[in-house]
């Protein structure tokens, strides 16, 4: 891996997979917000676009851009677990942010998930909860996030309205929680499965309004595959729940 880093307090974790035309207005949008101490770090997952070569060059402008190049096996959950690693090894970090780089996520709920901190160990942006909306996409795409949202939240009991947000804030104290070491999902299923660490852990959670907007720029990452996926990985967790539940019995 490949890392560019001087020292910071609040981290930005942005999982990159051919993000070429979305990393360098997002970076510029998030260092304009003004929040004290505040980094970004691109992990990007081999992207044959480029994505690596457009944060390299933003370095000029934002000397505090971090980088790292994955070289391992791809997978959005894998880069999400090694921007996580990478927080915890500095203990200067208090807070991180991961969120996605295609715009979806916009940077001006940033501060209230900063803020939201204060009172909780998480905060999840939602789309969910009382004045949070999901725009711009097709009724088809908005019932499929329904059906997998509820599907997660049944199975794996979690007390939080949208379980399929990726857009959160960790306090250190949750990220050491979490154990990100040992997560094993390789796909985006990932969020689910620090979702279900982080109410097997107790911690608290807050749920942040959010708009979500469909991407303006690049193609998006998710197929029938990947989503299939998902629903498996949460079967896995799953059968660990109730593995759990019957060794307290």
């Amino acid at each position: 891996m490949t890392e560019l880093l001087p020292p910071a307090r609040v981290l930005i974790v942005l999982p990159t997979y051919n993000e070429a035309e979305n990393v360098g207005p997002l970076t510029e949008a998030l260092y304009g917000l003004g929040v004290a101490g505040l980094q970004v770090l691109v992990v990007d997952d081999q992207s044959p676009d480029g994505t690596s070569q457009k944060a390299r060059e933003l370095r000029a402008r934002f000397p505090g851009l971090r980088l790292i190049e994955r070289s391992g096996p791809p997978g959005r959950g894998l880069a999400g677990k090694d921007g996580f690693l990478y927080a915890l090894e500095r203990p200067e970090i208090e807070a991180v942010v991961e969120m996605d780089a295609d715009f979806s996520h916009q940077p001006r709920h940033v501060p209230q998930l900063l803020a939201a901190l204060r009172h909780s160990d998480v905060a999840i942006g939602s789309r969910r909860a009382a004045g949070g909306r999901d725009r711009d996409r097709s009724l088809a795409r908005r019932a499929l996030t329904f059906l997998a949202n509820a599907y997660a939240r049944v199975l794996l009991g979690l007390p939080v309205l949208d379980t399929n947000s990726g857009f959160r804030a960790y306090t250190r104290k949750a990220l050491e929680a979490i154990e990100p070491a040992t997560l094993r999902s390789t796909g985006p299923s990932i969020v689910h499965e620090v979702l279900y660490r982080v109410a097997r852990a107790d911690l608290k959670v807050a749920e942040v309004p959010i708009e979500f907007l469909d991407r303006k720029a690049g193609a998006s990452k998710l197929t029938l595959a990947r989503l299939a996926a998902g629903y498996f990985w949460i079967l896995k967790l799953l059968a660990d729940r109730l593995r759990r539940r019957k060794k307290k019995k």
